[in-house]
């Protein structure tokens, strides 16, 4: 017998016990458990002395494991009804996936999305046990030209191990970049709809505690994603084994002004939407999530209007931050700093009026050493200047409430990506921001990426209430990614991911992280300009001198 202990209590079970059984002996709801604080599936034996903590869909992790899960029984029902047809998976609208079939020997309509969540229904009632194997590198390739999954055999001509994963159920295989549930039974919620050009799959969220959230079609938020899909495919550059291309035939500098060229092209549509209705804009109000490159965006931002007469004046939202001890508090009793009323809402309110009315005004300067406010600069401005303002809570109309609606013209920045691993397997936006942060971090505070992923799960939350409620509310979406920029960010990221030890409650992340990121070929700093939007994260930005 062993000792293992799941939540404090002590338990002596067989050595050899997997986790399913066990959690099924202690009547545990669970997807996933961590076992000395690494991450393993539920098929996963107990061999020695162990602590166990198991996971249910309020855990992050365990939804990922359940997503990727969901994905790969879609994928085989898809393959079981029509099997010359392909299916790709896009992160999109109301925090839900998009399916999208070719090969179709039909039209994709409710009957197709009606006989998909049937079979889908069919394998989940057979409760199919879901295998995984290790075969070789040659094996696998092999395997999947034969199925003609060329997508699967363009990424692992990139894979440096001899070894591949995939995982079994009954005679479908398919890999899907992580760990999976045991069997298709425990897909007890999800649902499918028809949404052009092809359907939505939504899942439950750890955010919200394991539910379903009702879907919303966010048409602004929707619209930026399928010019996403057309910039990768315009590009050819929608997958990492068709960036790699470019980098092997020395087309690196190409790619990079491309990706480069698209922002430029924003950031002119951006200044022609502004500047056509300057007599009436008075406050151009920029918000997005964690590493979106705001910083970056509102300097470049205002160079543009400069270039056509405007002068902006630009006003950080953070000098208006209140002592911490005013501020509210969370839900463990400290200060919640990302919460509206942190900040001094009726002063700033009341200065952007009268600066807008003409007045003269003396901004707030917050000193983040002493924790409090003091008098800054003095200023004025003409009828014909505009007020940049860039914060976390920039489209929340309870910051700006004395200003009229067509005063204000509301941007939100993210980078969207459509980069795929393959065609069951896209990148997430918050990954790609993630990825950014800690390099960031870590370039310029110095801080290890065991820090930057403690907080993520904060900010998360943080972005959930105060930022995307609001996204549909913007005049613009500027989609801030970078289609190479993984390429750059991946010799970062690795230096300080790797030293995230493997018994760190953090290694779960960082190996995830890893694990895709291997696959791209590395693109050197020296080629990404030095005002681009990437050099915030990286270093070496002409505007941070």
């Amino acid at each position: 017998m062993i000792n293992i202990v799941v939540n404090k209590k002590q338990y002596e079970i067989e050595p050899g016990t997997t986790l399913e059984a066990l959690k099924n002996q202690l009547g545990i709801e669970a997807y996933a458990a961590t076992v000395n604080n690494r991450i393993r599936e539920l098929t996963f034996p107990l061999t020695k002395q162990s602590e166990v903590n198991f996971l249910d869909l309020s855990d992050r992790d365990a939804v990922r494991i359940y997503e990727a899960t969901l994905r790969y029984v879609i994928s085989m029902a898809i393959r079981n009804l029509y099997p010359n047809a392909n299916v790709k998976f896009n992160y999109s609208v109301s925090r839900a996936i998009l399916g999208v079939i070719d090969n179709l020997d039909q039209k994709l309509d409710r009957s197709v999305v009606k006989s998909i969540d049937s079979e889908m229904k069919r394998l989940i009632e057979q409760n199919i046990p879901i295998v995984r194997k290790t075969v070789d590198l040659d094996e696998a390739i092999e395997l999947y030209k034969q199925h003609g999954l060329n997508d699967k055999v363009d990424i692992l001509k990139y894979r440096d191990e001899d070894k591949v994963n995939m995982y079994t159920c009954d005679d479908y295989f398919n890999y899907m970049f992580g760990y999976m549930l045991p069997s298709t039974s425990y897909l007890k919620a999800y649902e499918l709809s028809l949404y052009h050009p092809g359907f939505i799959i939504q899942y439950p969220r750890s955010e919200l505690g394991g539910i379903i959230p009702q879907f919303d079609d966010a048409p602004i938020f929707s619209r930026t994603i399928k010019e996403a899909t057309k910039w990768g495919k315009t590009i050819d550059g929608d997958y990492i084994a068709k960036l790699n291309r470019y980098i092997e035939k020395g087309l690196t500098i190409e790619l990079v002004n491309m990706c480069e060229t698209k922002h430029n092209r924003q950031m002119a549509e951006l200044g022609e939407r502004i500047s056509s209705d300057i007599e009436s804009i008075r406050l151009i109000a920029i918000a997005g999530p964690s590493s979106s490159g705001k910083t970056t965006f509102s300097t470049r931002l205002k160079i543009e209007l400069m270039s056509k007469g405007i002068k902006p004046l630009m006003i950080s939202i953070d000098d208006y931050y209140q002592p911490k001890h005013q501020a509210p508090k969370d839900q463990y009793g400290n200060p919640d700093l990302e919460h509206i009323e942190a900040l001094d809402v009726k002063l700033f309110d009341e200065q952007m009026l009268a600066l807008i009315q003409g007045e003269e005004v003396t901004l707030p300067h917050f000193n983040f050493k002493t924790g409090r406010r003091e008098d800054g600069k003095r200023v004025q401005i003409s009828e014909t200047t505009p007020i940049i303002i860039e914060g976390i809570h920039a489209l929340n109309d309870r910051l700006t409430s004395s200003i009229p609606h067509h005063q204000k013209f509301k941007i939100f920045i993210a980078p969207q990506t459509q980069l795929h691993i393959d065609n069951h397997n896209p990148i997430s936006f918050t990954d790609l921001r993630l990825l950014r942060r800690i390099v960031r971090d870590q370039k310029f505070r110095n801080s290890p990426a065991e820090e930057t992923i403690s907080m993520w799960a904060s900010v998360r939350r943080g972005e959930f209430k105060w930022i995307y409620p609001y996204q549909e509310t913007a005049n613009y979406v500027f989609n801030s990614e970078l289609t190479y920029e993984l390429a750059v960010l991946k010799k970062h990221a690795y230096r300080t991911l790797n030293n995230i030890p493997r018994d760190s409650e953090y290694f779960i992340t960082a190996n995830r992280l890893l694990k895709f990121l291997k696959y791209f070929k590395d693109i050197d700093d020296e080629f990404v300009p030095n005002n681009s939007l990437l050099r915030e994260f990286i270093g070496g930005s002409v505007f941070h001198v």
